[in-house]
């Protein structure tokens, strides 16, 4: 089998890949949540959580600071509503779409080849979520049979951009930042990668990019 070489570093020795998966490898939109909160009475939602910025309750669901029922709590109080558990869940999780199976494939083309690892700003509704989608259009209950290792923020209490993140990424599993590729579709944690030596691309989706594309 032809070793899978990411395109804009081809001339590189890459000998890890760190994905972001939202974006990357999930297909996401985020202003189908923000629309989905704003339909339940949360107007100012996107000042709250977009792509580039989220505050308060939604930084301590990702880093794992506050429970999901804690988080449903703090959304009731937040909208002064009788929201129930599933309206929360099902506008929260809006903004999850699909794994194409083709993304899928090369992560198993790409980890014959490389030590590939996950690293996602996530939290325990939205895994459990996307999971449900694994098992239903794949058969597969969850992302560890793509990855050597996966690190979730909710689990490991950090996120990206922040250097802490990816320091654990690198001590634990003895990468060279030189070697070490990282792929997110969010520039400010690509500038934090950048900020360790990693070697960092910015997947510009807005102007086509798309990870499947640039391997060859």
């Amino acid at each position: 089998m032809k070793k899978p070489v990411f395109s804009p570093f081809a001339e590189k020795k890459i000998k890890n890949i760190i994905f972001d998966l939202g974006g990357v490898i999930l297909n996401i939109d985020y202003h189908l949540t923000i629309n989905a909160f704003k339909a339940l009475g949360l107007e100012n939602f996107d000042t709250l959580f977009n792509q580039a910025k989220q505050v308060g309750v939604f930084d301590l669901l990702d880093k794992g600071l506050i429970t999901p029922k804690g988080f449903r709590d703090e959304i009731r109080q937040i909208t002064a509503s009788n929201l129930t558990d599933e309206q929360i869940n099902s506008a929260w999780n809006a903004m999850l779409l699909d794994f194409p199976p083709l993304r899928l494939e090369l992560l198993r083309k790409v980890k014959s080849s490389y030590k590939i690892f996950l690293l996602s700003n996530t939290n325990a509704i939205h895994l459990e979520f996307y999971n449900q989608i694994l098992q239903k259009t794949f058969g597969v209950d969850n992302l560890s049979v793509f990855f050597n290792r996966e690190y979730y923020s909710h689990l490991i209490h950090m996120r990206k951009p922040d250097a802490e993140v990816f320091e654990l990424i690198l001590n634990e599993n003895n990468l060279r930042p030189e070697e070490t590729l990282f792929i997110d579709d969010s520039e400010q944690h690509v500038e934090g990668a950048k900020k360790l030596g990693i070697l960092a691309h910015h997947l510009n989706i807005p102007n086509g990019e798309r990870i499947e594309l640039l391997f060859s």
